[in-house]
């Protein structure tokens, strides 16, 4: 599966994005997909995920004001950023794996190429 990420940007604190991230290929629906960050001289981290059963995973840091979903059928990925903060400046990565682990980014083996979402306070 290939996958392409969009929908970053500049936004002030409080503000609100959606970033959405478009799949290729077979087997789409039956992928693991989720979102990673990678802030400048830290480690990638888990935002969020969504097993194709519809499970979902916020990382502590996104509950409450992130939420992930998933269109199988336009095979699309989206990410729904509100109250966002400073510190959730980052390049925002989807990804997707065939298994069904959540946090360990090693265990997806499909990115796309990465949004940088700037949150100016």
């Amino acid at each position: 599966v290939q996958l392409q990420a969009s929908g970053g940007g500049l936004v002030q604190a409080g503000g609100s994005l959606r970033l959405s991230c478009a799949a290729s290929g077979h087997s789409f629906r039956s992928y693991t997909v989720a979102w990673f960050r990678q802030a400048p001289g830290k480690e990638r981290e888990f935002v969020a995920g969504i097993r194709s059963s519809g499970t979902t995973n916020h990382a502590d840091s996104a509950k409450g004001r992130f939420s992930i979903s998933r269109d199988n059928a336009r095979q699309m990925l989206y990410l729904q950023m509100n109250g966002l903060k400073p510190e959730d400046t980052a390049v925002y990565y989807c990804a997707a794996q065939a298994g069904v682990n959540w946090h360990r980014w090693t265990d997806y083996g499909y990115w796309g190429q990465g949004t940088l979402v700037t949150v100016s306070s």
